[in-house]
């Protein structure tokens, strides 16, 4: 590929120059550039409606892109070293669904990182396949299940037929990353598809101390949240496509299957100034950016009632992005999460443990208000009593050996389903997954058998105040089962 001038914002710049030029609008959106708008609504939406357009001449076309919009993601492609890239307005889900889609079929076993998004198990279902589930470990200090063991993925490629395809997280919702050279070799060498959910990372092709990319170190496609760690609209993503193993076109296909027909150009206009912004930063900028979040840590790190938490496991790297907390006083991380939100500072998430910070690519600005807010939060915090104590046991939610679904997700809807207590449904098979938001993680998935550890990591979760997304029946103590003949 010829050397690319990365400072052009073909997209933005194109239609910035078409409302300049005074459009007469005969056609959608129906706010015609903001001249048909509420009043009490314009004035925070009046400069981004200029550029809301749709695919009139000039303006190109996702579906069929030949414009603007494909010099555009050539551009991408060009940073992130990819073959092909496409702007997503649907969001990392869309992408996940289009490369699942992509590589899988119908009675096909696809190995699957277990602590993956519910998009993730959402496309396999979608694609009719079957997951195998890889076990996770779990970082001690953190509390968290971090990435796939090597060995657990040797162990599955030698021991499971009919594969189709291999899908990994990383790094995880914590910023926590493995390298995953040796990973994709092994993939590799059976000639699979790997297929990387690296949504948390669209910032990684900025170099140390940022972890490495997947698609740097070969993976076939990889999917990235723009929105997450760069300046893009919510719902802007990439996916990356490189290699020989997965067919492009039938990506393509997938996308223009599941994406609107009427994309977001705000949306695609910020994926290319977001790509603009990333390829503008150089290393003197990512020191100033490092050195600021290390003086943010050093000086949480000197306050009482809370530290910093960093992994027990050398071998895995951080994404200085993100910001982990938690109380030394016995405070769950939702407690903490609601002292904190009182003072204004609002977290990513918590869980029974931490506070999660996403901290911008840019030097923070603010950071002495952020200081002496958490400090505000910390002293109300003493004040209260708190109303369970943390019991920080390395309990990990998911199997610890490869697993299967005891009833898999084509065989489903042959069976019925009954409402049970959720701690009377230890032993039989759930009906629903179970999913805490965020992270969007499930805890149990439909088909799933139904654990003691389980259940009562569901109760813990629900009695420090946690939120699980489409799980009305949860709220009062129940849980959606199927129903099996006695064997």
């Amino acid at each position: 590929m010829m050397k690319q001038d990365q400072t052009r914002t073909p997209l933005f710049s194109t239609l910035r120059k078409h409302w300049e030029s005074g459009p007469l609008t005969g056609h959608v959106p129906g706010h015609k550039f903001g001249t048909v708008f509420p009043e009490r609504g314009l004035e925070y939406f009046e400069d981004i409606l200029k550029i809301d357009a749709t695919e009139i001449t000039g303006l190109d076309d996702l579906h069929d892109p030949e414009e603007m919009i494909k010099d555009a993601q050539e551009l991408a492609a060009g940073l992130y070293g990819s073959e092909a890239t496409y702007f997503l307005v649907n969001g990392s889900t869309v992408g996940n669904l289009a490369m699942i889609l992509a590589t899988c079929t119908r009675k096909s076993r696809v190995l699957v990182q277990r602590n993956c998004h519910k998009s993730i198990l959402n496309a396999v279902e979608l694609a009719g396949a079957e997951p195998v589930f890889l076990p996770c470990l779990f970082d001690d200090e953190l509390g968290v299940v971090t990435s796939i063991s090597t060995e657990g993925l040797k162990q599955a490629l030698e021991s499971i037929s009919n594969i189709d395809a291999v899908i990994l997280t990383n790094p995880n919702y914590y910023g926590l990353s493995i390298d995953l050279e040796e990973i994709i070799g092994m993939v590799h060498e059976k000639n699979l598809p790997i297929l990387v959910d690296e949504a948390h990372g669209a910032h990684f092709v900025a170099g140390d101390p940022f972890p490495k990319s997947a698609l740097a170190l070969g993976a076939d496609m990889v999917v990235h949240s723009a929105h997450k760690t760069l300046p893009a609209m919510t719902m802007g993503s990439f996916l990356h496509v490189q290699g020989d193993i997965v067919k492009k076109e039938k990506v393509a296909y997938y996308l223009r299957m599941l994406q609107s027909s009427s994309p977001s150009y705000p949306i695609m206009a910020s994926l290319d100034l977001a790509r603009f912004y990333l390829a503008s930063i150089g290393p003197e900028d990512i020191k100033v950016i490092v050195r600021s979040i290390d003086m943010i840590k050093d000086e949480i790190d000197q306050l009482v009632g809370i530290k910093v938490i960093r992994p027990a496991n050398p071998y895995i790297k951080v994404d200085p992005l993100k910001l982990v907390l938690r109380s030394t006083n016995g405070f769950s991380g939702f407690e903490l999460q609601k002292a904190l939100e009182k003072e204004g500072v609002f977290v990513e998430l918590a869980d029974a443990m931490n506070v999660l910070f996403i901290l911008p690519l840019a030097a923070l600005s603010s950071k002495h208000d952020m200081i002496e807010r958490i400090k505000k939060a910390l002293n109300k915090c003493e004040k209260q009593v708190s109303e369970v104590k943390v019991a920080l046991d390395s309990f990990i939610p998911f199997p610890r050996n490869l697993s299967q679904l005891t009833i898999p997700l084509d065989e489903q809807q042959n069976y019925q389903c009954r409402k049970c207590r959720l701690e009377e449904a230890v032993g039989e098979v759930a009906a629903e997954s179970i999913i805490p938001y965020p992270p969007g993680i499930s805890i149990l998935l439909k088909g799933e058998l139904i654990t003691k550890e389980v259940v009562e990591y569901i109760s813990y979760l629900r009695m420090l105040g946690a939120r699980f997304q489409g799980n009305d029946l949860l709220k009062t103590n129940y849980i959606t089962t199927y129903i099996r003949e006695k064997e």
